[in-house]
């Protein structure tokens, strides 16, 4: 092998963990289970018969692929090769998928066998000159990714000599509405953020982290990587339940793990149900959706680890933490600026607020995504006069620094003239004993342009309370120009593959109906 000391950091970084720990237990996906010295094996063969295929530095991936091993063989090759991934949704409709593909200037495709059949036209088109390779059993017209590792293991590589800041991944939106804005992130920049992660959550070789979210996403891919790069041992589940989640974690004595707000819940219920304790757990972190304040004292309450609350977004990754030391007294808040990270509260026109104004959430921060691919007036545009980004979410800024998430800036609710920030309402709502999960959300209104609207799931479908309990208790903790004035009952409020409510789907909705309750 090369002197690898000049070439792609995380893979330099990733390689040394695996000469440091050859025997040690790697990565476990299901029933795989690869020790550093077989995955470090497996990701150089995959990277000689990629690049003896064609595939080389700065060129786009597309894929679409679940949690399996090949998916992180893939990661870690790309960035030996320099390549940029371009991860996509099991879940997408064809359409989207061509959108968001075509816009990120996708020239190969690694998809999984089973998704192969139902790409659009228009998206293979894209791979006609370049590759097409399928995971699972092989297609017609298509290489297997098995065949190209195993071509690689006779094709050693030599190591391309890549600067930090070369794109190694591209975050896309769904392309489903307006245009796909694809996200740029560095080799630099996805080490920087692994970095800030292990020192705030205190993460080390010692350490079994678990990931439980697609692959796709930025938060499965740090929670994979931290381990890969600091030699310790990453478990990727291949489907999220609470059930599964509590078994893998008690089986492999899970240490760190950072979860959406939506599996916490589930997850605390299914603990509590059982009484099962997690021993080795030592480090537990709730991410990318807000979690509410019951939710988060009764998990502060049962866990008998660290448990911490972080605001960020993929363009900025971690920006603040909530420490189990704060957390009492600031329960409602996400959080102080993390270090080496900047938070203010703007205005319309990009102007820091003062302290308890509520205003569009702006950050300056290292780990800033590299901008929108091929988009230089909407990157520009995300960016005050300051270099400060703007998250498009709405907050404000208490007098010692916590930050207090109030939602998207687009998800505000406008009544005759009057702004309604959605989360005023659903804290209270959701303060009721009978309801499961709400959402707020503007409805179209002849006289006041806005209303607002409640989407309501109960906790005992059968046993319902009556709306007017509802009305009652928003009566008494609300302003009169805060009352909802339509109630939508439904079983179960729409998440994405995330685990994040899809406040889009209820605006479509709900947003020109009557009560349904």
């Amino acid at each position: 092998m090369p002197d690898q000391q000049h070439s792609a950091p995380i893979y330099q970084r990733f390689r040394q963990a695996a000469v440091n720990h050859p025997a040690k237990l790697a990565l476990v996906v299901g029933e795989h289970h690869l020790t550093y010295r077989t995955l470090l094996a497996e990701v150089d063969a995959l990277a000689a018969g990629l690049s003896a295929a064609g595939i080389g530095a700065g060129q786009h991936i597309g894929v679409v692929l679940p949690n399996c091993p090949e998916f992180v063989l893939l990661l870690l090759a790309g960035a030996r090769l320099g390549a940029v991934i371009v991860p996509q949704s099991l879940g997408l409709a064809a359409e989207a998928l061509e959108n968001t593909f075509r816009a990120a200037e996708v020239r190969h495709l690694i998809v999984w066998s089973g998704a192969a059949g139902s790409l659009s036209a228009g998206t293979l088109a894209l791979a006609e000159a370049g590759v097409r390779l399928v995971v699972g059993p092989p297609r017609p017209a298509w290489t297997s990714l098995a065949e190209v590792s195993a071509a690689g293991r006779a094709a050693p590589l030599a190591a391309p000599q890549l600067a930090g800041e070369l794109p190694y991944l591209m975050v896309l939106t769904s392309g489903s509405t307006g245009q796909p804005k694809p996200i740029l992130l560095s080799q630099r920049t996805k080490i920087l953020r692994a970095e800030a992660a292990i020192a705030l959550y205190g993460v080390s070789a010692a350490d079994v982290t678990l990931a439980a979210t697609p692959l796709y996403h930025s938060l499965a891919q740090r929670l994979v990587l931290i381990p890969l790069l600091t030699g310790g041992t990453s478990v990727l589940m291949e489907h999220f339940t609470p059930a599964t989640w509590i078994d893998t974690a008690r089986r492999h004595a899970v240490s760190f793990s950072i979860a959406v707000s939506s599996q916490l819940k589930q997850i605390l219920d299914q603990l509590l149900a059982g009484a099962q304790p997690l021993p080795a757990l030592r480090c537990l972190v709730s991410s990318s959706a807000l979690l509410d304040e019951t939710t988060k004292s009764r998990l502060l309450d049962h866990l008998k680890c660290e448990f911490h609350e972080c605001y960020g977004a993929s363009e900025i990754a971690i920006a603040t933490n909530l420490s189990p030391s704060a957390a009492a007294r600031k329960l409602g808040s996400v959080g102080t600026a993390i270090p080496g990270t900047e938070l203010i509260i703007v205005d319309a026109d990009g102007q820091a607020l003062p302290s308890d104004r509520t205003g569009e959430i702006a950050c300056r921060t290292p780990m800033l995504y590299s901008g929108y691919y091929a988009q230089p007036t909407i990157t520009a545009a995300s960016l005050n006069r300051d270099g400060y980004f703007r998250t498009g979410d709405l907050g404000r800024l208490d007098s010692e620094g916590f930050l207090y998430f109030l939602g998207r800036r687009k998800d505000i609710i406008i009544t005759g003239g009057v702004n309604i920030y959605p989360k005023d309402i659903e804290d209270v709502i959701a303060s009721h004993p009978a309801i499961k999960e709400c959402a707020a959300i503007p409805v179209i209104d002849d006289d006041l342009g806005e209303v607002v609207g409640v989407v309501i799931a109960f906790a005992d479908p059968e046993h319902p309370p009556a709306l007017r309990d509802i009305q009652r208790l928003c009566m008494q903790r609300l302003g009169d120009f805060q009352q909802p004035r339509r109630f939508f009952v439904v079983p179960e409020l729409p998440k994405n593959a995330m685990g994040k409510l899809d406040k889009p789907s209820l605006r479509q909705t709900y947003s020109t109906q009557k009560n349904t309750g």
